[in-house]
């Protein structure tokens, strides 16, 4: 979620995007070392939780309804603050369909202010990012990825499960890849996608 929640940050804030320091696991992020100064293409591509949380910190449900409308996304409780309008917890209950779909219109949209920056994180995640397994095993394109680490709500519940959404390629998507995988980070998934879109591109 946290693209289509800074798109809403973005169309709140005249299309600018702020620029945060992450200070790593202290200030809410994944990762326990820092991630430093982001602003929101190096955000993305690394998928920083500390900055999310401060851009969520900015915004309410209700300013949500049109981007999720939008992007054919049920709106979340426009009671919801914080954290759960970037996507952590549970709060957001979205489809596959529904959200390969939403991340189609997005590429569609990728001309409108505020979304090519967020596309532009997506090339750098599978290029150095959280989606580099994607990247370093394809040969002949490059991709757009974002990862993401949620909730596992499997019968044998594990600490979290990876989910990777892939267009390839980057400059004229044919391929939407979108994968869950039980028990690991959303890095880690990047690397099972990355092995399915070779097999592919053979």
């Amino acid at each position: 979620m946290k693209p289509f929640t800074a798109l809403a940050y973005a169309q709140a804030h005249d299309f600018q995007y702020p620029k945060h320091v992450c200070q790593g696991e202290a200030s809410g992020c994944w990762q326990l070392h820092p991630h430093g100064q982001l602003d929101i293409v190096s955000a993305i591509a690394v998928s920083c939780n500390s900055y999310f949380r401060a851009l969520a910190a900015n915004l309410k449900g209700e300013q949500l309804i049109s981007t999720a409308n939008a992007f054919g996304l049920e709106p979340p409780n426009l009671e919801l603050t914080g954290a759960s309008l970037m996507g952590l917890g549970e709060q957001w209950r979205i489809s596959p369909l529904h959200m390969a779909r939403a991340y189609l219109e997005l590429y569609g949209r990728r001309d409108q202010p505020g979304v090519r920056e967020l596309l532009r994180g997506m090339a750098q995640s599978a290029q150095r990012g959280t989606g580099a397994g994607v990247g370093r095993v394809l040969r002949h394109t490059d991709a757009l990825v974002k990862t993401g680490t949620a909730p596992c709500t499997h019968p044998h519940a594990a600490p979290a499960d990876g989910f990777v959404v892939s267009l390839v390629p980057a400059d004229q998507p044919e391929i939407l890849l979108m994968i869950r995988v039980h028990g690991v980070a959303g890095a880690k998934a990047a690397v099972t996608a990355g092995r399915m879109l070779s097999r592919m591109e053979e």
